[in-house]
């Protein structure tokens, strides 16, 4: 297989490797195994096989083409420690704090190994510049893009972390939100799935606040005196800065990222989530908390207990994946804490909303919340994929998909590799499936306990089980390094997110310049999700499959999507209502005027309100 989808190494040369395979002789599957077949089953153009080995034959096949020992989970410690053993990522090691360190903190290689030495950790690929994407700004005042976090004035301890993690250059939708955090903008931020948003404001933020962490955190414990004590020494978690983000998993992510930021400096990151033991939740917050990490639900109920939270210090509000919370019906609690819970009344209070899309409901909590001049950076059409993802999309019948899947992990060399489902029972059957075929699967969905969820993710990330089968809940902004292929057993029906969906899906592989493979199996159950398919293939110079040839765009006809985000007539009609309540009445459409290539003068066209809206280069130019 080309480098689409294959890891470099070859499966059968990969001893002791970050999946852990051995050769075939060392699983005992030097000789070929004879495979012979009792049924078959045909669907269009394609004949499965289906066949009849036994486990130990299905175990030597899987260990002959190079995947994995098989793993379960451990459910009689998981019963015997009472759900509990504590090895929850939420208490994962983060620099504490020493009043006695002066300005900043020395280091620690112990945890600057844990923290920046992984080798699963995410870095930039070699395929950037593959990415054509155009960005267009529009704010109060020009910002200048940061080409190289050197150039952009951020805190000495930050720029060294930013080193460590192995991040060489901004990409374009940091390069614009850099520095308008930087000069205290609120900003909106619409960008493709896996061109490093997280950053793009982990690093601005921390770098702001690391000079005025002692003037502006709240007091904490010392954890280094032998009487300390989680239970009489602890104290009430006042955040600088809440992060709020639509899954536990992305949650525990972003955690990850900023352990690493907050590196030899005071500010102390923790992160609650749904299924985290309460008693681990107030633990963790009662050792001091200046960057907070949440879910929404969870977020609110600590919200009504003000002896262990408060929002009264908080300077940053930031909502990640914002289109995903407000589909999921989390508007309420949103709007909850963009209004600061209790007594948050400062008037430097800064928003940021970073997503994918930005749909209306979107736009009017923007208009509610944030300041009527913020700073606005779109990179590419808003739900973009992009070309370094090679799209496959095959014909499958229904009750065909299970020898599909199998047939297909075994044409490609073994790779971290994620099978969505749209149902958790699909899910649950699937993983049953190919785990009884010797395969080192792993799944994970909205009702697993958080004990397996936090396993299964743990597994995937290390390569442990590089095969992961979930359900929706994996799809907002995972960013696992390595991930190779994304397959669709079920393509995401109008019930299940439609497009919109696909598109996060095959975000998890290819991501900040890397590339990977997406295969989509497709039936005649999908016909309402065929036409987005198809432009989407196109958009991106994918393939499109001969079953869907007739839905193709004429021969230089513009091609149309569904998407509410730029709706110009939807933006005119509000602002023709006003904009006296709280809104901003802009010119030209959800982004206000026209980008430049479409009329514009080098100095971007003027909208009503004073913004100014241009098209800045493309992410190619970098």
């Amino acid at each position: 297989m080309s480098d689409w989808g294959a890891p470099a190494t070859p499966a059968a040369e990969a001893t002791n490797d970050a999946w852990g395979s051995a050769t075939a002789a060392e699983n005992g599957a030097e000789e070929t195994v004879e495979e012979t077949t009792e049924e078959t089953t045909e669907e269009k153009g394609k004949t499965y096989e289906v066949p009849t080995l036994n486990k130990d034959e299905f175990l030597a096949k899987a260990r002959g083409a190079g995947w994995t020992e098989t793993t379960a989970f451990n459910y009689a410690d998981f019963e015997a420690s009472g759900g509990n053993n504590g090895d929850w990522h939420a208490i994962s090691k983060v620099y504490e704090w020493n009043d006695e360190y002066g300005d900043v903190g020395p280091e620690v290689p112990e945890l600057e190994r844990i923290l920046f030495g992984g080798e699963h950790q995410m870095r930039k690929g070699q395929h950037y510049e593959n990415i054509d994407i155009p960005v267009t700004i529009e704010g109060p005042v020009k910002v200048d893009p940061v080409r190289n976090f050197g150039d952009a004035g951020l805190h000495p301890v930050v720029l060294n972390n930013i080193k460590l993690a192995g991040y060489t250059e901004a990409t374009p939708v940091q390069a614009y939100t850099i520095p308008a955090v930087l000069q205290g903008m609120d900003v909106v931020a619409i960008a493709q799935t896996g061109t490093g948003k997280t950053a793009g404001y982990m690093i601005p933020v921390i770098s702001r606040l690391m000079g005025k962490a002692k003037k502006l955190a709240a007091p904490k414990p010392n954890t280094f005196d032998p009487s300390y004590n989680a239970r009489f020494n602890k104290v009430k978690a006042e955040p600088l800065v809440v992060i709020v983000v639509p899954t536990r998993e992305l949650a525990i992510q972003i955690f990850d990222e900023a352990r690493r930021m907050c590196y030899r400096s005071m500010l102390r990151p923790c992160v609650v989530y749904g299924g985290l033991p309460m008693g681990v939740t107030m633990d963790e917050l009662g050792k001091g908390c200046d960057i907070l990490i949440a879910t929404p639900g969870r977020l609110c109920d600590l919200m009504d207990k003000p002896h262990v939270l408060t929002m009264s210090r908080v300077k940053y509000t930031i909502i990640d994946e914002a289109d995903e919370m407000l589909d999921s019906d989390w508007e309420e609690e949103l709007r909850k804490i963009m209004a600061g819970g209790d007594t948050n009344e400062d008037a430097d209070h800064v928003y940021m909303m970073f997503s994918a899309t930005f749909p209306k409901t979107a736009r009017e909590m923007a208009r509610q919340y944030m300041a009527s001049d913020y700073f606005r950076v779109k990179v590419g059409r808003a739900g973009q994929a992009h070309k370094n993802i090679r799209q496959a999309v095959v014909y499958v019948d229904q009750n065909q998909k299970r020898e599909a899947v199998f047939d297909l992990l075994f044409q490609m060399e073994p790779g971290r590799t994620l099978i969505f489902c749209n149902s958790k029972a699909q899910v649950d059957l699937l993983d049953d499936f190919l785990y009884n075929r010797g395969l080192p699967t792993t799944s994970i969905h909205g009702d697993r306990n958080q004990r397996e969820r936090e396993d299964a993710f743990r597994a995937f990330r290390t390569g442990k089980a590089p095969i992961l089968i979930a359900a929706g809940v994996a799809a907002r902004g995972w960013d696992v390094a390595d991930v190779k292929h994304v397959i669709n057993y079920d393509l995401p029906s109008t019930q299940y997110g439609g497009i919109n969906e696909y598109i996060h899906r095959i975000g998890r592989t290819a991501r900040i310049g890397h590339q990977g493979l997406a295969t989509s199996f497709y039936n005649d159950r999908d016909e309402d999700i065929a036409q987005h398919l198809v432009n989407v293939l196109v958009e991106c110079e994918c393939e499109v499959p001969e079953f869907l040839s007739h839905l193709k765009p004429e021969e230089g006809a513009k091609i149309e999507f569904d998407d509410d985000t730029d709706d110009e007539a939807e933006e005119e009609a509000e602002a023709a209502e006003g904009a006296d309540a709280g809104g901003v009445a802009v010119a030209g459409g959800a982004w206000g005027a026209p980008a430049a290539e479409e009329g514009a003068d080098a100095g971007g066209l003027a909208a009503d309100t004073g913004f100014n809206a241009e098209a800045a280069p493309a992410a190619s130019a970098w």
